[in-house]
């Protein structure tokens, strides 16, 4: 995005939105309750799998409605020499895939469907796989100070 056309509260609700799904989607593997960070006070929810189910969607749709926004705020107020930065494409690409793969995810959830347990499989691992990877590059983005999506 260029400086101007995105608000630093939507980055900021953006960024929040991608902490929590990260949080509820690490949640729906027994990893809270098995190391008993769902035991701590406040942190009881965590290990409740249906609860961090449903948050876990519903941040999806938040997700997809800042993802969908930026998209068209990018491409609407597009200046004429503005493109993606490598990092900025590298992430595109990941946020994407996590995208694709959920919406098979979701697609898996339906009652009446079956994908297989080959496909259930390999999509569940490329999810969480893609995930890992965003982690990586957000972080070495932050790292080396390449925190545009944009050149501008």
């Amino acid at each position: 995005m260029t400086k101007s056309s995105v608000s630093p509260c939507m980055k900021r609700a953006f960024a929040v939105t991608v902490f929590g799904l990260g949080l509820t989607g690490v949640a729906q593997m027994p990893i809270f309750s098995r190391y008993y960070i769902a035991d701590i006070p406040g942190f009881g929810w965590l290990g409740d799998f249906v609860f961090t189910h449903i948050l876990h969607y519903a941040l999806a749709g938040v997700f997809l409605l800042l993802a969908f926004f930026f998209a068209a705020t990018f491409f609407l107020n597009r200046r004429p020499l503005t493109t993606l930065t490598a990092s900025g494409a590298i992430r595109v690409a990941l946020y994407t895939a996590l995208i694709v793969t959920g919406a098979v995810r979701v697609v898996k959830n339906i009652s009446g469907v079956y994908l297989g347990e080959t496909t259930v499989m390999l999509v569940d691992w490329s999810h969480l796989f893609v995930a890992v990877l965003l982690l990586l590059a957000v972080s070495w983005s932050r790292r080396t100070a390449r925190k545009d999506f944009t050149t501008s």
